[in-house]
Formats: structure tokens, C-alpha cells, sequence
């Protein structure tokens, strides 16, 4: 039987809605829909590519954190309320996923907070990238 572990980030949007940053289960690594808060200070930035990177830092930790990178995922989903903004944030995304060349899609939506201006969810299978790409710092 697979062991499912919660990988918890701190922040206050998981304790009061009831999820967890990522869950492991067995190789595969579900990686919840992800802001750009900053959650040691729960701040967020207004800018749509500090945000963008401030997502992926998340991101990454929670991919070190369930033993992998981003050169483990196999699928990424950008959210935005507003698709202008998603062109500003290529570079930043390109610097996580232009080698890995994952499954991705990109949607126009609403956002639980009206500061949010992008999220993005990752799927990682662990052990199937090709080695470790650098984190955004």
C-alpha cells in the first residue's frame, strides 16, 4: 500500500480552509494550487511577476521538501484573473520549466483574493527528471 504524507507550507489559508501545500502519494507529488504570498509574512506583492515569482519559491519548497525538484513535474496549470498579465511571466516560468517541458495549460479565472494576480498548481512524479534545476531566488 502507498504511504500518503501532507506536506505543509505554514500558511494561514491551509489551516482555516483545510488542505495541505502538497501531498506525496507514493512517486507522485500534487502540489496545490499556489499564490504568491510570501507566507513567513503573509504579504504579497502587487506586481504580477514578483508574484509569479514568489509562487515558484513556494513551489519549489514544497517539491525539496517531498524529495524532488522541478525537474520532476509532468504538469503545470497557470491561473489568472487577468490574461494580460500572463505574458510578463514567461521568463520567470521559463527559468523553472523551459528544460522540463511540462503538460501545461493556462486559464482565465477568479481568484480567492483580490491581491492574488496569478496561481499556478504543479504535478511531479518523483525520479522522472533529469536531475535538479535551479531554484528561483
Amino acid at each position: 500500500m502507498t504511504q500518503r504524507r501532507a506536506i505543509l507550507s505554514g500558511s494561514v489559508f491551509e489551516e482555516r480552509i483545510g488542505y495541505a501545500r502538497a501531498v506525496v502519494d507514493g512517486d507522485w507529488v500534487h502540489v496545490s494550487g499556489t499564490t504568491g504570498f510570501d507566507y513567513a509574512r503573509m504579504t504579497i506583492s502587487e506586481d504580477v511577476v514578483e508574484q509569479a515569482e514568489q509562487c515558484l519559491r513556494n513551489i519549489g519548497a514544497a517539491l525539496a521538501e517531498a524529495g524532488c525538484s522541478f525537474a520532476d513535474v509532468v504538469r503545470v496549470r497557470y491561473l489568472l484573473p487577468e490574461r494580460e498579465d500572463f505574458e510578463a511571466c514567461w521568463p520567470v516560468l521559463r527559468t523553472c520549466f523551459g528544460e522540463v517541458r511540462p503538460a501545461a495549460t493556462m486559464m482565465v479565472c477568479g481568484l480567492a483574493d483580490p491581491r492574488m494576480r496569478i496561481e499556478i498548481e504543479v504535478y511531479a512524479r518523483r525520479g522522472s527528471g533529469g536531475g535538479s534545476l535551479p531554484l528561483i531566488d
